[in-house]
């Protein structure tokens, strides 16, 4: 199979809203500052340990540590369907692990520790995990479209230390006419998050509050801010980033007011000329006529490394998904452009990592008509020539075909919060019956 991975130098979409779904795209009004529209203080649910001090029902999931193509792996959720959407997060010697199935803590090397299911952090779909190396604490948003009392709580989850298996608080944070697709980041000093629907879209939270159990103000904001980006780099802005309709890219960031409140300031706003904007088509798998989705044009993560931020997305080449990544500055300029393409084959769901010596690693799974959705990655070190990854690293090959369109965020990657350096992604790779099993793989650096 003839695959190229190329240098390209300019990027094209006309999505309007990062990772956001599709639906109601406003965004908030390009005003160099736009302050909360309103705040209220959410009491949190508190918990002594992951499981609830043994009132959690135990799931056990994954483990049984290997070898893939010489890299550290193993087993994460192992029962999901089309739509297991898998998340991790490492930090504190420990690898949490989030699905629809529920979460589950592993440790570096990958032995089980302990797994609970969505009901023990007040219930909820889509986890989006991270893990704060500034603060030491772990995050996740669980979203709960089925509350009886009909708010839509966003629950979002925060560890009070670096060890997931102890205290954790959770805000049940009302999102009135959400929709779910949202995206949640931080900062030094803020937790980030936006979601479709309603009238606002963006809230943030400090990130003290929340660590520490204390009742937490939320700050919401008009509109969409964009997509939250991971801030690794130690500052207490917290950026967000945007692809407008026309293909510009407006990036904004969280700084703090003299009364301690946060304001969303306007830091750039750019129109590249742009090249490759399709969004992907759906792709073939092995022994079906049945397509799956490939992704779209909007980024699931986007990261702030040494100033600059960096992201993923999955794209239309000769009628076929691509992956592509991206390097740019916080005033909007391309630095690079990197691509993942084939005649043969399709690269789907995508996300990337970087660590703190801008090495890459890209995240993706690949399918086409001979193969069935199995797991990828490439990376490139700092040092290599601008544009370029290395050659593309199996994980798995999967076993059969998906019986449905549907094949969601099945994809993350992220930094290895303990020594900024490594970095570890999970990708979904189909079972016998199709359905969406994972593993999860360290890459040193």
């Amino acid at each position: 199979m003839k695959q190229f991975i190329n240098n390209l130098f300019f990027l094209a979409i006309t999505s309007s809203v990062l990772s956001l779904g599709a639906q109601n795209n406003k965004v908030t009004p390009l005003n160099k500052i736009v302050k909360p529209s309103r705040t209220e203080v959410i009491l949190p649910i508190k918990k002594t340990s992951f499981n609830n001090n043994g009132k959690c029902k135990e799931r056990k999931q994954g483990g049984n540590p290997r070898k893939e193509a010489g890299y550290l792996a193993f087993d994460g959720s192992m029962d999901g369907n089309r739509q297991v959407d898998p998340q991790i997060a490492v930090g504190g010697g420990y690898v949490l692990h989030g699905s629809n199935s529920g979460l589950i803590i592993y440790d570096k090397k990958g032995n089980f520790i302990e797994g609970v299911s969505q009901n023990c952090f007040n219930k909820g779909i889509d986890p989006k995990l991270f893990f704060d190396p500034h603060n030491k604490v772990f995050g996740f948003d669980l979203w709960n479209p089925w509350d009886k009392e009909k708010k839509k709580p966003v629950n979002i989850s925060i560890s009070e230390t670096k060890d997931p298996t102890q205290a954790w608080n959770t805000y049940p944070v009302p999102a009135p006419n959400g929709v779910d697709g949202g995206g949640i980041s931080y900062s030094k000093k803020w937790i980030g998050y936006s979601f479709p629907g309603g009238k606002e879209r963006t809230f943030v939270m400090k990130m003290k509050e929340a660590k520490s159990g204390k009742p937490a103000t939320v700050y919401h904001f008009p509109g969409s801010l964009g997509h939250p980006v991971a801030t690794q780099d130690k500052i207490d802005d917290l950026y967000f980033f945007q692809i407008t309709r026309q293909g510009g890219f407006v990036i904004r960031r969280i700084v703090t007011a003299e009364d301690g409140s946060p304001v969303c300031e306007l830091v750039a706003e750019t129109m590249p000329k742009l090249d490759h904007f399709k969004w992907p088509p759906k792709s073939p798998q092995k022994n079906t006529d049945q397509l799956t989705s490939s992704g779209d044009r909007n980024p699931k993560n986007l990261v702030l490394q040494n100033d600059y931020i960096w992201f993923s997305h999955t794209i239309n080449i000769n009628d076929r998904a691509a992956v592509q990544w991206h390097q740019i500055k916080t005033d909007g300029t391309i630095v690079q452009t990197g691509l993942i393409s084939s005649e043969h084959s399709n690269y789907i769901q995508t996300t990337i990592a970087v660590n703190k010596k801008n090495d890459v690693l890209v995240g993706f799974q690949e399918t086409n008509e001979n193969m069935f959705i199995s797991p990828r990655l490439a990376f490139r070190k700092a040092k290599d020539p601008k544009g370029t990854l290395r050659e593309i690293v199996s994980l798995g090959e999967g076993k059969g075909f998906t019986d449905g369109v549907a094949w969601g965020d099945y994809s993350g990657s992220i930094i290895d919060g303990d020594n900024l350096k490594d970095l570890w992604t999970i990708q979904s790779i189909t079972d016998d019956n199709g359905k969406g099993d994972t593993v999860i793989v360290k890459v040193p650096f």
